[in-house]
């Protein structure tokens, strides 16, 4: 939480209980208070033992009891608010207003929680997987700068965006620098969360389906099969790549589900009423159906250049890549209807229907019927009313954690 430097010795006394993680410590000290400072000590204490509705009516009485002249003060309650709402995953609160208060910070000499309110935008960026954003606001910061549990958190989003970017050495050593951090800071919370991102680590990223076999991915894994020189059908980001080129089929689902059956039964062929099922959902296929698939191959054929060629065969077609190389599909760890809400849930997380909308980057009424549809088959529970109401699922063995989901190509 942003820091609040009040020269009362109840007020520092109690700011100190919640740098230390001891919101019960700083309550005892200003739970009767009711000027500004107190209020926003109060906000904040309740924010840590997971009250977020009264914590950020407490910061808001705060900031409006604050004087003209206390532009910090109020800066920092809107940092304070900004957090809360990022634990909260309400991820619709007005970024601008964040912005200007770090200006404000910054105006003033508060480099401490200026650098704290660019580590909460570039979080936020994070969730929303807008990973460029998120480097280039983490590249404007001084770490040095930072308390131990601001800093813990800090790498932590260094650490999230890399293994997004499957770049897993700087996602170990951001993940080293944090537990570091971590035990400097002396918050045991911190240390669990840090160890929690670590075990992502080792987690099933994707699966691998080559040569009629399946096998889970570790994160490394991933990366070292788009390192190397196989033709890699890729079903988490719906192209088609190997390590000098990225053909995008997202937007072309019938080739893409095309490319992923030839990809599949690599090196044999695959017969075209097997195709026509998986491409077109026959289940009596015809010769309007066959008329489609020819054309529908060719297209693929095309989108694919220099990468791979599709010949027929006498019972369907079979994918020839170019040059002496393997095909492989690079699968999610788990696939089924929803799998990309569910996953973002499975971070154990309260997440609004606009948060999810946000992250998943698709309307909100889309997320709504989902999210009826997995409370109908008790997936999914909902808590709350109105716009406070928020949606959790337990953790679900296999899914992987957010920080998994892969980053969209520059493409999409």
């Amino acid at each position: 939480m942003a820091g609040f430097g009040w020269a009362d010795a109840l007020i520092a006394a109690a700011a100190r209980a919640l740098a230390a993680g001891d919101p019960l410590g700083a309550l005892n000290r200003v739970a009767l208070r009711d000027d500004a400072p107190g209020l926003a000590l109060r906000g904040i204490a309740m924010a840590q033992l997971g009250d977020f509705v009264r914590a950020r009516a407490l910061l808001r009485s705060a900031a409006r009891a604050f004087g003209p002249r206390e532009a910090v003060a109020r800066a920092r309650c809107i940092i304070a608010e900004a957090e809360i709402a990022l634990v909260s995953r309400d991820l619709g609160w007005p970024a601008k207003a964040l912005a200007t208060a770090r200006a404000t910070l910054e105006t003033y000499g508060d480099r401490v929680n200026a650098a704290h309110t660019r580590y909460l935008q570039a979080r936020h960026l994070l969730l929303i997987g807008r990973l460029d954003e998120a480097e280039h606001t983490l590249a404007g910061l001084d770490f040095a700068v930072l308390r131990p549990a601001s800093r813990t958190a800090c790498e932590l989003v260094v650490a999230g965006i890399a293994m997004r970017r499957l770049r897993t050495k700087t996602a170990r050593a951001a993940l080293a620098r944090a537990k570091q951090a971590a035990h400097d800071a002396a918050i045991p919370a911190l240390m669990a969360e840090v160890e929690s991102v670590a075990c992502a680590l080792e987690k099933p990223a994707a699966r691998l389906i080559a040569l009629g076999e399946e096998r889970p991915l570790r994160l490394e894994e991933v990366e070292a099969l788009l390192a190397s020189e196989a033709l890699v059908v890729d079903a988490c980001r719906h192209v088609v790549r190997d390590t000098r080129r990225v053909i995008a089929l997202g937007r072309r689902p019938v080739l893409f589900t095309l490319a992923r059956a030839l990809g599949e039964a690599w090196p044999d062929d695959v017969p075209r009423h097997t195709l026509i099922a998986r491409a077109f959902r026959a289940k009596r296929p015809d010769e309007s159906h066959r008329a489609r698939l020819r054309v529908e191959i060719g297209r693929l054929r095309h989108a694919l250049g220099t990468l791979a060629g599709v010949s027929a065969t006498s019972r369907g077609f079979v994918l020839a890549p170019h040059g002496r190389r393997e095909v492989v599909v690079l699968a999610p760890p788990v696939e089924e209807a929803h799998a990309r809400l569910l996953a973002l849930l499975a971070d154990g997380e309260a997440w609004s229907s606009s948060a999810l909308a946000l992250a998943l980057d698709t309307s909100q009424r889309t997320v709504q019927r989902a999210l009826d549809a997995l409370a109908a088959a008790g997936r999914v529970q909902p808590f709350g009313c109105g716009r406070a109401r928020r949606w959790v699922i337990p953790s679900v063995p296999g899914f992987p954690t957010t920080l998994l989901l892969p980053a969209p190509l520059p493409s999409d």
